[in-house]
């Protein structure tokens, strides 16, 4: 695991302006319930909100999953969500045409991973992060590790993390503690 001190760490999350997130083993638990109709998926809803609240922050927001999905689409769209990449051909393809859409680089960038499909992009973001629950691969590579499994809100602690250290958490709760 790259060891950060908790100065690196800070310097790191105050520069991110582009959050972008695997889905099934980070937004979701990983589960997928595949019926006769079709399939479902759980989304925790404090990720969701937390999405919406970096959002509201400034912070771009996109999903690069490599299991295209129906489900994934109609939640993100729920969450207008800035960018939503479902493809097969590789994720790091997939952020490289994000970050050149924004005018970004990858040091701007805080992608949160679980499983091998991930290493990639976490190797190149300015700040890697991986749910408690992440494979061994990609904890290996992540700056920092959440407290809480994905699809458990492992989202919502990443954008408080971000939010704080860019001094933005404070306006958030005051703005809805009226």
């Amino acid at each position: 695991m790259p060891n950060l001190s908790a100065s690196q760490l800070r310097s790191r999350l105050k520069r991110i302006k582009l959050l972008l997130l695997d889905v099934d083993g980070v937004l979701t638990d990983g589960a997928i319930f595949i019926t006769g109709d079709g399939e479902f998926k759980r989304f925790h809803v404090h990720d969701g909100l937390g999405q919406r609240l970096a959002a509201h922050a400034g912070l771009k927001v996109g999903w690069v999953s490599a299991r295209p999905s129906a489900i994934t689409t109609r939640r993100a769209e729920e969450l207008k969500t800035d960018f939503i990449v479902q493809t097969r051909d590789g994720k790091v393809p997939a952020v490289e045409r994000i970050l050149a859409e924004t005018g970004l680089g990858w040091a701007d960038a805080c992608f949160v991973g679980d499983d091998v499909v991930d290493l990639g992009v976490l190797r190149r973001v300015g700040l890697a992060i991986s749910p408690a629950d992440a494979r061994s691969e990609a904890k290996a590579l992540a700056h920092f590790i959440t407290k809480t499994n994905g699809g458990n809100g492992c989202v919502r602690e990443v954008v408080e993390m971000i939010l704080k250290a860019q001094g933005k958490w404070a306006t958030i709760i005051e703005r809805h503690a009226k």
